[in-house]
């Protein structure tokens, strides 16, 4: 996330001085491996890299940006100009010009067309806002200020600061004293930073990391996941990210708290993004965790008789009747199943349900908004979502628990015959016993509108639904970025809608997927299945043998260009804000990791074809 250091070094912020830097320091970054660029091939270096959501971007030492990742709302879609620093947001990108001036690309709502005029010596780009530290000083803000606390994060105090720090609905800065300031939502008290002087600082989502002068680490604000837990001892630079933060030994080893997600060996640059961690080698090359895999593509072996993919794990039923779920996330305890025999499964967000073979519904895991406190009764059948679950009576009517928010536990009358609102979603759809198919719940693109005709099953994704007809044919609708709402023409047995991409089981019992696909790099199992169940990041499918078959969808930040591995140009993971701002002695390890991650994203960028500006 978002990373900031003292004024000398902020002052030389610019992507060259920062391979200056670097390169002082011990730090050789190789030439770029590959051939997808004639300039990387003619030498091209990386000097910085920055990590967003699920996106990464680099900094060239030619100025140009190069970037990886999703690009849902074209935050790769870097500008063909030159740079001297870059930093990766949630759904968008900054980028500061030779000049000074600042250009924002990606989401509207993050300010992308509302850039301040004038010259910059940093930037930083947070959840759905942008910061940037004039050169007299003075911090500006921009974008949404979405009102999520009790202050604006985009309202930067007056006076002069050596850094700046945007973090998710917070920001941050220090003082040319030292001391941190931080202004936005005071949930879990984040603005409410510790006394004493910090050589840097980072904003991560809900917490704040500082690094003193010392080179101890002290984090405050939301722990959800102990990533305010900072371990004792000396570091050169702190990174934190949306779940995890990680931190710089001055010996060049990784340490991680929150998630244990630290890279083994000896780095010369980090960056904690959302999920992830990605590290610059002191021969150039990067590494980068997997900001999706949490293993729930890791399918245990066996026979199971159903299956269902959510976001952070799955869950499959055994032919016994055991449920059986993995992940490599203890988030929630969504995995911690029950004993006993169970006839059905469904994995929400966090949590998951199941349905005893007597009709009584069981559901473990996350309960913050009484997601799991199932009605006593008997069901045929059970769906869980993301803060909420319903189940479908005997009776063919549905009733529904947990968060009510845009109305989607007030399920319609029935009667009807199957309910769908998948583990990452916020609408539900029923299936009527004359096949209609009506939907409720959040509604933003479409999602709710089912079209007429009759139907034999429906299955809720990301913000899009679909259907299979009576005569075979698939049906979507809602939100159709990359084309998830486009099935192929033909005749299928079933269909199943996930994050960004949807995949249908022909009549054959070959799996068909479409949508966001990653250019089709992670390729469905081939042969004939019985049944298929599609995630946010991965799908499923069973085969006649009862053997399952799990494979990822996104390949995240994990999957960056080949031209920049191997020690060529330095490879990032999506996370959630970006690092931006300068660097002192103690912090250059920290700016390289920024930098790093913004030079991922372009690449994927160019590499998949997308349009420049």
């Amino acid at each position: 996330m978002s990373f900031a250091t003292a004024r000398n070094a902020r002052i030389a912020v610019g992507g060259l001085v920062l391979g200056a830097l670097l390169l002082a320091a011990g730090v050789a970054l190789g030439e770029a491996g590959g051939g997808e660029r004639a300039a990387a091939q003619n030498g091209v270096r990386a000097v910085a890299i920055s990590a967003g959501q699920s996106h990464a971007c680099a900094l060239l030492d030619s100025g140009e940006i190069e970037c990886w990742g999703a690009n849902f709302f074209c935050q790769m879609c870097a500008p063909d100009e030159h740079f001297s620093a870059v930093s990766a947001g949630t759904w968008h990108t900054c980028g500061l010009r030779e000049d000074g001036t600042v250009d924002c690309w990606g989401h509207w709502l993050s300010g992308t067309r509302d850039e301040p005029g004038g010259r910059f010596s940093t930037i930083s780009a947070g959840g759905h806002h942008s910061c940037g530290l004039r050169e007299n000083g003075a911090v500006e803000c921009w974008g949404r200020d979405d009102g999520r606390g009790d202050a604006s994060h985009t309202d930067a105090p007056s006076g002069r600061f050596n850094a700046v720090s945007a973090g998710e609905h917070h920001s941050c800065g220090l003082r040319e004293s030292g001391e941190v300031e931080c202004w936005g939502g005071n949930w879990a008290g984040r603005p409410d930073t510790p006394g004493g002087r910090f050589s840097a600082v980072s904003a991560g989502d809900g917490y704040t990391c500082g690094l003193r002068d010392n080179g101890e680490v002290e984090c405050w604000g939301y722990d959800f996941n102990g990533q305010t837990d900072a371990p004792g001892g000396r570091f050169s630079a702190v990174s934190a990210g949306a779940g995890h933060a990680c931190g710089l030994r001055q010996n060049g080893a990784v340490e991680c708290w929150g998630r244990d997600d630290a890279l083994g060996g000896r780095f010369a640059a980090i960056s904690a993004g959302s999920g992830y961690t990605c590290g610059l080698r002191q021969s150039g090359a990067v590494e980068c965790s997997d900001s999706y895999d949490y293993g729930q593509a890791d399918a245990p072996r066996g026979r199971f008789s159903a299956v269902s993919a959510s976001v952070r794990h799955t869950c499959g039923l055994r032919q016994s009747g055991a449920v059986e779920c993995w992940s490599d996330s203890a988030y929630h305890d969504q995995a911690d199943v029950p004993g006993g025999r169970f006839s059905a499964v469904s994995t929400g967000g966090f949590h998951t349900c199941g349905l005893r073979e007597g009709g009584e519904v069981e559901c473990w895991g996350n309960n913050s908004r009484g997601q799991t406190d199932a009605p006593s009764g008997r069901f045929s059948a059970v769906s869980a979502g993301v803060f909420h679950t319903c189940g479908l009576r005997g009776n063919g009517e549905i009733e529904c628990w947990g968060d009510n928010r845009s109305g989607r536990t007030d399920a319609p009358s029935g009667p009807f015959n199957a309910i769908s609102e998948g583990g990452n979603w916020s609408h539900i759809c029923g299936l009527r016993q004359n096949g209609q198919v009506v939907c409720w719940g959040y509604d933003w693109a479409g999602q709710t509108d089912a079209p007429s005709g009759r139907f034999s099953a429906v299955s809720v994704g990301g913000s899009h639904s679909c259907g299979l007809l009576e005569n075979g044919e698939v049906s979507c609708w809602g939100y159709n970025l990359y084309g998830r709402t486009d099935p192929p023409g033909g005749r299928f047995s079933a269909v199943s809608a996930g994050g960004e991409h949807t995949c249908g089981l022909r009549e054959s019992g070959e799996v068909e997927c479409w949508g966001y696909t990653f250019d089709g790099q992670a390729q469905p199992p081939v042969g004939k299945h019985t049944q298929i169940s599609s995630g946010v990041y991965h799908a499923c499918a069973l085969s006649e043998d009862g053997a399952l078959s799990c494979w990822m969808i996104y390949n995240g930040t994990a999957d960056v260009p080949s031209w920049l591995r191997g020690g060529g140009l330095p490879n990032t993971g999506t996370g959630g804000l970006l690092d931006g701002g300068g660097a002192s002695r103690g912090g250059v390890i920290a700016l390289a990791s920024l930098a790093a991650s913004a030079l991922a994203l372009l690449g994927l960028a160019r590499r998949r074809g997308l349009g420049r500006r």
